[in-house]
This record gives C-alpha cells, structure tokens and sequence, in this order.
C-alpha cells in the first residue's frame, strides 16, 4: 500500500503539471491562427505583455520552493506545481493586461 501511495506522489504533479501546460499551449496556440494575439503599442508595454507568462512561472517556482521549505512537502511536488500554477497565472496575467486598454 505504501509503494501505491508513493507511486502517486511521483505522478500526480506530473500529470497536473502536463494538464495545466497543455490548456496554456493549446490556448495560445487557437489564438496565433486566428491572428488574435495580444499586442501593444509601446515597446516598454509589449515587453511586459510578453513577459508575464515567465515570470509568472519564475514567482511560481519562488513560491514552491518557500512552501516546501515550511511545510513537509517535497522540494520536487512544490516546485513543479508552483512552476505550472504559476504558468497558469501568468497566462491569465497575459490575458488581462493583453485585453486593457492603452492610455
């Protein structure tokens, strides 16, 4: 029972992480063949815009990291799911600021 149990440990960030980069790709992805990208008119804000889907994994991997060093999870869960949650986010972040107007 215990190997079961790390077994799942082993494959559930994989298969989470694999869940949440395969919805980004395939996202960004419909938006390139309809010509629907997000862009800006300055270049300071189109740097941003195109930044924000790493950075948002950089904070995502930042944050794993602190949570694994306070909380029993592994180092190897934590920073695989920050990595791909914060994927998530940033590609929301993206969404957002890609959708605002310019002033």
């Amino acid at each position: 029972m215990q190997t079961i149990i790390d077994i799942f440990g082993i494959v559930l960030p994989i298969i989470i992480a694999g869940l949440i980069v395969v919805f980004v790709i395939r996202r960004l992805d419909n938006k390139m063949k309809q010509g629907a990208l997000p862009k800006k008119k300055s270049t300071s804000a189109q740097t941003l815009l195109d930044s924000l889907i790493p950075l948002g994994m950089l904070i995502g991997c930042i944050l794993g990291l602190l949570i694994s060093m306070i909380s029993p999870i592994t180092l190897g869960f934590a920073f695989s799911l920050g990595a791909s949650l914060g994927l998530l986010g940033g590609y929301f972040a993206y969404e957002f600021y890609g959708s605002k107007e310019e002033m």
